[in-house]
């Protein structure tokens, strides 16, 4: 073919690269308009909590920020620079409760031009943090400010007074259901520290319980850890259940049959929907001495398919499969959604976390794990007839038999329904709750622990 038949092709590429660069030139300022647009604040939620309240302020684009505490009333200001007052920001009274633990009042106004100013009216002196999450998931630029009471609550005295947060109500599915179709929002709680051990009451089974109770000689502490909260909601199921409130009405269930029993008691890492960060939810066991720690979550899965019950514990060299692997990062993952400060460091906190010579604990772990497993086969098909072992942040307090249940897969359309179902939740705790006692009746807890339940 000769030389010019080759120039109209040409010509017609250098006419599309032309097109395109044009196209580019074009839509970019728009883009670049759209983007302006979509700087300002789109949503504030709060989440209220006795520990700490925690605002998040997301936004379309990153921004620049101060803020300062002011006496006589107490007062935090947040000064937001390249923003305007929108009518979000104009809402923002309306969305803090009245028994908000720490928050009386939070109002915004145009400070200057290009800056607004939040100013937050506090019931008591705090220690606030602020600081910026980059987009991940749903969510865009986030501005947390978590506002801690200089005097948090402390579990262990609460437990000890007996003001621990007696059985919550349980939720009926029709409540759960509607609070799941709600966006995000709600609360947040964590719990908190305390030394104090008391003398041990010995514990004595009456009569006629039933076989394979435990029989200590002290109160066993079980701590419950109801995954995922708060700006965190877990996985999603298409019936639109989050698996953040399916874990803790599952949580609360549970903890009511534990009070219950004679010689145990429970506490939850979260008592509401709020976020609680992993190395939190491993701290507050170790503050209160528990025995045991049980994280409670609903698994999920690209495959709507994918059914049944599984159990992990933690792994000290590699998981015990690749769907182990994936999930433990997944649930790792829950403090890049869910929103940490990494400028907060503790390094008591780091030891713990990288400590991984707990050879002891995770055969304890095993065992338990073990215990429960075989349970939760009673009521459900068990998706891996064997305890999985992986790397879980939440399970590596190393002196606390740590394990992980899934109680089913919320991805699963029948599994979802049966999630959000009383009845079969209060399976699923019957079947933790004597997988437990299993476990003890074969494994007593040791003397380490003294506290004992005031009457």
């Amino acid at each position: 073919m000769s030389e010019s038949a080759h120039q109209p092709r040409a010509a017609r590429r250098r006419l599309i690269k032309f097109t395109g660069a044009s196209l580019l030139l074009t839509v970019n300022p728009l883009a670049q308009a759209a983007s302006s647009r979509n700087s300002g604040v789109v949503a504030v939620r709060i989440w209220p909590a006795a520990d700490y309240t925690r605002v998040t302020i997301e936004h379309g684009a990153a921004l620049k920020y101060t803020h300062f505490t002011v006496k006589n009333p107490e007062r935090l200001v947040v000064d937001l620079e390249g923003i305007e007052l929108n009518h979000v920001l104009e809402n923002l009274a309306n969305k803090v409760s009245p028994d908000d633990p720490n928050i009386r009042l939070l109002r915004a106004g145009r400070y200057k031009p290009g800056v607004v100013r939040l100013v937050m009216e506090l019931k008591s002196e705090v220690n606030p943090q602020v600081f910026e999450l980059p987009p991940i998931g749903n969510y865009g630029h986030r501005l947390v400010v978590d506002v801690y009471p200089l005097n948090p609550p402390d579990p262990l005295l609460s437990l000890l007074d007996g003001k621990e947060s007696p059985a919550a109500p349980v939720e009926s599915k029709t409540a759960a259901r509607a609070e799941a179709k709600a966006e995000p929002p709600a609360e947040n709680r964590p719990e908190a520290k305390s030394d104090a051990p008391q003398p041990v009451a010995e514990q004595k089974p009456a009569p006629g319980k039933r076989q394979g109770r435990p029989i200590v000689d002290r109160l066993v502490t079980v701590t419950l850890d109801p995954g995922h909260g708060g700006e965190d909601p877990g996985a999603v199921g298409n019936g639109g259940s989050y698996e953040k409130h399916v874990t803790l009405a599952v949580a609360r269930r549970l903890r009511a049959k534990i009070d219950a029993e004679p010689s145990m008691r429970a506490v939850l890492t979260r008592d509401s929907d709020y976020f609680v960060p992993l190395h939190q939810r491993v701290q507050k066991a170790r503050r209160i001495q528990s025995d045991l720690f049980v994280s409670i979550h609903a698994d999920a899965f690209v495959r709507p398919d994918a059914n049944g019950s599984s159990v992990f514990v933690l792994s000290e060299s590699g998981a015990s499969s690749s769907a182990a692997r994936y999930l433990a990062q997944r649930e790792n993952a829950a403090d890049l959604i869910g929103g940490v400060n990494i400028d907060v460091k503790d390094p008591v906190l780091a030891r713990t976390l990288l400590d991984l010579s707990q050879t002891a604990t995770i055969n304890d772990s095993l065992k338990l794990g073990k215990a429960v497993l075989g349970e939760l086969g009673g009521i459900n098909r068990l998706h891996k007839p064997n305890v999985e072992q992986a790397g879980f942040a939440v399970l590596k307090a190393p002196d606390i038999p740590s394990i992980l249940v899934e109680t089913a897969f919320i991805s699963n359309p029948d599994e979802e329904k049966r999630l959000n179902d009383d009845a079969y939740q209060d399976k699923i705790a019957e079947a933790i709750l004597s997988g437990i006692r299993k476990y003890l009746a074969k494994n007593p807890p040791l003397a380490k622990s003294t506290l004992a339940r005031l009457d």
